[in-house]
């Protein structure tokens, strides 16, 4: 491609690849901080393949921040709605309550809420978040398409990426008709300037790949189906997660929702389509049973294939969500690790584009990301070294199913499933810092999260101390700042939350000076105006 441009050739500071949910949020979090970005799709409607359930805990404080929590509480309202539905159908009592908030599996063992030590204080200070946790990705994905035209975010569906040139200042994308591609009809092909590109395309990212990432990781050796089918012989199946002699599989918890698992290697052929054949004979030699699949409303299938790219940025082309990482969908990690990606990247990017910071601070974003990454990488390949059919690792599931029929390793097991252990090493001593912000009750009648909407970062002052105030002089256009009180943290002198909702800094009342302060203003939100 010319280095020369027509002068039609449309500018923006960033274009993103991939409209899944990843892409979307950071499209939303771009456009909060004031970059011109557009979101690029080949596919032209919200992709409804069954995937992730629900959301964990650092998803929902994330979407709650940012207004988003009565959508989601409708949506988990809806889901709830499918769970009893599939009871009665079963037989079973539909006004049984639905699983705990913080219920989960571990490579299929599943946890017993009624032994998880809610009094740990990891499980306390989120507020109405910690209620909200069935939402479905493609649901989720329509509520940010939603946000998204709300905030003026350019979305253009049916339209792919299909290269790019990187510059010292800039890239130029091209784009093409999905349909047609780049092989189509003379003239399909468009060049568009960014700033930046970011590639939120999936575990097959193009961009990763035309990048030159690394993507280093280990081989899968399962071929997994999730499938929405309807079928005849299903009432001799197992609800819930069961292991056999052969592999593991799923019945529920919503009417037809099925999921098998065979440690027979990785599919021939992922991109050819699913038959009802091809998911009933899997479902016949998982289980045992003669079920006859009548019909497939959704099907895909996965493997373990787990790899991680070493940075998640190279020059002025960025990664996020499965284009960064990928591992087996157990837990529906994958969702929850790319929206916190799309969180931690959305403000720095803008913060970059829009000159309030140099392009260093990008550099946070693998240092904070990418360990928890790595974390989520283990935390599945572990699972599937429990989930094989042969006797050693049967004989340690034993062990892990009877350490999580106790108090001690369900709470364990709850908060690595739910994202509460999450932690960014940033500089500070207090014990809040680093950490997802307490969604504080304060004195208006406001909680903390109330104040994250704009995607701004928050001083609050709960001290009344004007020298703490006098600090922010000359952030106004980054940082709001906030004098309230707060009754259940009497000691607590003052946060300062990032627009990703994680603590910079905290002091409780004794705290002398404000140096640290101004440290965690600079380092994060640049030089003071008129400094």
């Amino acid at each position: 491609m010319s280095m020369s441009m027509s002068m039609d050739t449309k500018t923006y500071d960033v274009v993103v690849a991939g409209a899944g949910p990843v892409g979307l949020l950071l499209g939303c979090e771009l456009r909060l901080g004031g970059a011109r970005v557009l979101v690029v799709e080949r596919l032209t409607e919200v992709d409804e393949t069954i995937k992730a359930g629900a959301i964990n805990l650092p998803s929902a404080e994330a979407l709650y921040r940012r207004g988003l929590l009565p959508a989601l509480a409708a949506v988990q309202d809806e889901a709830m709605k499918g769970f009893r539905k599939f009871r009665r159908a079963r037989g079973e009592d539909e006004d049984a309550p639905p699983p705990p908030r913080f219920a989960g599996h571990f490579a299929g063992i599943w946890l017993h809420g009624e032994l998880l030590d809610e009094s740990d204080p990891d499980f306390g200070g989120s507020g109405p978040a910690e209620r909200v946790g069935f939402v479905p990705q493609a649901t989720l994905e329509r509520i940010l398409a939603g946000r998204a035209e709300e905030l003026g975010v350019e979305v253009r569906r049916g339209v792919e990426l299909t290269g790019f040139e990187m510059y010292d200042d800039h890239v130029v994308v091209d784009v093409a008709d999905a349909a047609t591609g780049s092989t189509g009809a003379a003239g399909a092909t468009e060049e568009i300037r960014a700033g930046w590109l970011v590639g939120c395309d999936g575990g097959r990212s193009r961009v990763r790949k035309l990048a030159g990432f690394d993507f280093p990781g280990t081989d899968p050796e399962i071929t997994g189906y999730q499938a929405l089918v309807e079928m005849t012989g299903a009432e001799e199946l197992k609800t819930g997660w069961n292991t056999t002699d052969v592999g593991t599989y799923v019945h529920g918890p919503m009417p037809g929702r099925i999921l098998t698992v065979e440690f027979d290697g990785p599919p021939a052929d992922r991109e050819a389509p699913i038959t009802a054949g091809e998911l009933e004979g899997s479902l016949r030699r998982v289980t045992g049973v003669e079920v006859t699949v009548t019909a497939v409303h959704s099907a895909t299938r996965f493997t373990d294939n787990c790899r991680q790219a070493s940075s998640y940025r190279k020059g002025r082309v960025l990664l996020a969500g499965d284009a960064a990482h990928v591992h087996s969908p157990f837990g529906g990690q994958g969702l929850n690790l790319g929206i916190g990606d799309a969180m931690n990247l959305g403000w720095k990017l803008a913060a970059v584009v829009r000159g309030r910071a140099n392009e260093g601070l990008l550099d946070s974003y693998t240092a904070e990301r990418h360990p928890i990454g790595a974390w989520v990488l283990d935390w599945t390949r572990a699972q599937i070294a429990l989930m094989r059919p042969e006797s050693h690792a049967r004989a340690l599931r034993e062990v892990i199913t009877e350490l999580s029929r106790t108090v001690t390793g369900t709470t364990f097991f709850a908060k690595k499933i739910s994202g509460v252990w999450q932690r960014y090493d940033l500089p500070g001593d207090h014990p809040l810092v680093g950490r997802s912000a307490p969604d504080l009750e304060l004195s208006d009648g406001s909680r903390l999260a109330d104040h994250l909407h704009t995607g701004r970062a928050l001083l609050l002052d709960l001290a009344d101390d004007p020298k703490l105030r006098a600090r922010a002089e000359g952030y106004g256009d980054r940082v709001d700042v906030r004098t309230l009180a707060c009754a259940d943290r009497p000691g607590l002198a003052g946060l300062l939350v990032r627009p990703d909702g994680f603590v910079a800094w905290a002091a409780d009342e004794d705290y002398e000076g404000g140096e640290a302060l101004e440290r965690a203003l600079e380092l994060w939100f640049g030089a003071a105006v008129g400094a």
